[in-house]
């Protein structure tokens, strides 16, 4: 087999999906700490990815850093725990319901464009600089999406399926709990990953700007004091959080709906 025939068959694999993700990265930093040893952007403005790296491992070792982690993921975290909730019920409700469709669907077309991070000073104003602001908004920005993922998977079931539950006398509810729920886990874990992610940002956001607890208010707090190396780090960290969140989620995912199709055919 030639070298581009191996390189074409990598994704195919595990393995070889880390191995090219690996290489991405390496030649990701690379390419940061060429852009300040070449002149192209200052030093002083961005430091090499060396330095920032060598500041993040330097930070790691600190209390100070942890518990600003444990923050934001205490906020990210019961804010997206609310929005599966309330998502999930609104989403079966809609989806289940002509009448609750109907009913509903003038006020969420209405608030799912508003971006989470626009209720700051809402939240500001209700619940000052704590956690509660940061769960409000992260139960706002990602509700949206857990609410729709729900609502087109509970749509999306086989007509067949339910008319066979009907012929056996299933009620209205008892069609949703054994047919349509069943049948829509793939798009709400769909869903939960998606808002997985926008939590963090909702939540990393509102601390820069809210000045909560959190990573947001240590880069914010780093940008203020000069600290160029220690932002970047926290940046960074911000980064590698998003990414084990995503892992996170994605191996829950394929734990829990290995029965799906789309979990199969993933499979090498």
């Amino acid at each position: 087999m030639s070298v581009a025939a191996r390189i074409e068959a990598l994704p195919r694999t595990r393995s070889g999906t880390l191995a090219l993700g690996t290489a991405g990265v390496l030649l990701a930093l690379l390419l940061w700490q060429l852009v300040p040893a070449l002149g192209i952007v200052s030093g002083d403005d961005l430091p090499g990815a060396a330095a920032v790296l060598s500041e993040l491992g330097s930070l790691a070792a600190t209390g100070g850093f942890w518990s600003a982690v444990g923050s934001t993921l205490a906020g990210a975290g019961v804010g997206l725990a609310i929005a599966v909730l309330v998502g999930v019920a609104l989403g079966v409700l809609m989806g289940s319901s002509t009448v609750a469709w109907h009913a509903l669907r003038p006020t969420v077309e209405f608030l799912r464009p508003v971006p989470g991070v626009a209720l700051i000073p809402v939240a500001i104003l209700v619940f000052g600089p704590s956690m509660k602001s940061d769960v409000l908004l992260v139960s706002f920005g990602c509700v949206w999406v857990i609410l729709i993922q729900t609502l087109y998977g509970v749509r999306d079931v086989d007509e067949v399926a339910l008319q066979t539950a009907r012929s056996y006398g299933l009620t209205r509810v008892q069609r949703v709990r054994w047919v349509q729920l069943p049948s829509a886990l793939p798009y709400i874990a769909t869903g939960l990953r998606i808002a997985s992610s926008i939590a963090l940002i909702v939540a990393v956001t509102a601390e820069l700007v809210a000045g909560n607890a959190g990573l947001g208010k240590s880069i914010s707090l780093a940008q203020a004091a000069g600290q160029t190396e220690e932002m970047y780090a926290l940046i960074v960290a911000a980064g590698v959080l998003g990414i084990v969140v995503h892992v996170l989620f994605g191996a829950l995912e394929r734990r829990f709906l290995h029965w799906h199709q789309s979990q199969r055919a993933g499979r090498s």
